[in-house]
């Protein structure tokens, strides 16, 4: 593979770019949407119903991951700067527009898992495992097409490699400041442009260190996981077994992620203080743990 990795923002229509992160979401919700309505076709829920539960994940996924990120990743210094919590900027050391960086997962997990709770009692008065167990399949879906989401915004990187795989990520190794002061180019996207195409900075392409992109790890990972739960669901009758859809997801998905880990830069976090795993793995153990609490536990409950 060996790829510089390099890519613009998003598609600039002119008067609007649509970036390539916001536009996995949306691919990610869509998808959601549409197995949700097959589903709840199948389960013959009315699908007014449907409007709401895609209400309640949007936000829910959305202000968990922001909020497990300032809280597991980066508390240090969002409890000092609280504005920019859920504010799309940075007052510090100077006023930046930045856009919603930072998003975790385990957060977003936390949340939606809540906010399912809130949907089984407030709308659709089902037991809240059957909820969880359904919509763990877009759930699944939308995981692959967020990390690639991930790989666009070059973040979420691996570690050094020497192995065919190897990515330079341009822009996460280069700061926009640095990207402007090499080139002299004040508009950070040419600039980066600039960085790769003109021959003047081989030299500062060269010493860019491979790394796994480990992004697409997951991404690969998620769609096995997705295409299992699709198939428990459609061809075999652990639909009827509450938790064992939602067991397995957590599993399967926090399983991929805390294998993933192993190859993925730090992301700081809490590690340092308790060794051994990165802060993503420590906050992988409980959900699989619930997994297979929850996988052991489906026979004793049923539903028709």
């Amino acid at each position: 593979m060996n790829l510089i990795w390099n890519p613009s923002t998003g598609i600039d229509l002119g008067f609007f770019t649509i970036h390539y992160y916001s536009l996995m979401f949306v691919v990610a919700f869509s998808l959601g949407f549409y197995l949700m309505k097959k589903i709840f076709i199948r389960e013959n829920i009315d699908e007014e119903k449907l409007d709401s539960i895609f209400m309640y994940a949007v936000i829910a996924t959305l202000l968990g991951a922001r909020l497990g990120h300032v809280f597991f990743y980066d508390w240090a210094y969002y409890k000092n700067n609280l504005l920019e919590i859920l504010l799309p900027v940075r007052f510090s050391p100077s006023f930046e527009f930045t856009g919603f960086q930072g998003l975790a997962s385990h957060g977003a997990a936390i949340a939606f898992v809540i906010s399912m709770y809130l949907y089984s009692k407030n709308v659709i008065h089902k037991p809240v495992l059957w909820v969880l167990d359904r919509v763990t399949i877009p759930a699944a879906f939308g995981g692959i097409f967020v990390r690639i989401g991930n790989f666009f915004n070059s973040e979420i990187i691996g570690n050094i490699t020497s192995g065919p795989m190897g990515v330079k990520f341009v822009q996460s190794e280069v700061s926009r400041n640095q990207a402007v002061n090499l080139t002299g180019i004040k508009n950070v996207k040419s600039a980066y442009q600039e960085l790769v195409i003109n021959p003047k900075f081989t030299s500062v392409l060269e010493v860019l260190p491979f790394r796994h992109p480990a992004q697409l790890y997951e991404a690969f990972g998620y769609v096995f996981v997705s295409f299992i739960l699709y198939y428990l669901y459609w061809k075999t009758t652990k639909r009827t077994q509450l938790g064992f859809l939602f067991g397995s997801y957590m599993l399967l998905i926090f399983s991929v992620r805390f294998v993933v880990e192993f190859v993925k830069k730090s992301q700081g976090g809490f590690e340092s203080i308790l060794g051994m795993f990165s802060t993503g793995q420590w906050l992988s153990i409980p959900f699989i743990a619930v997994g297979i609490y929850f996988l052991v536990t489906s026979k004793s409950r049923s539903v028709n």
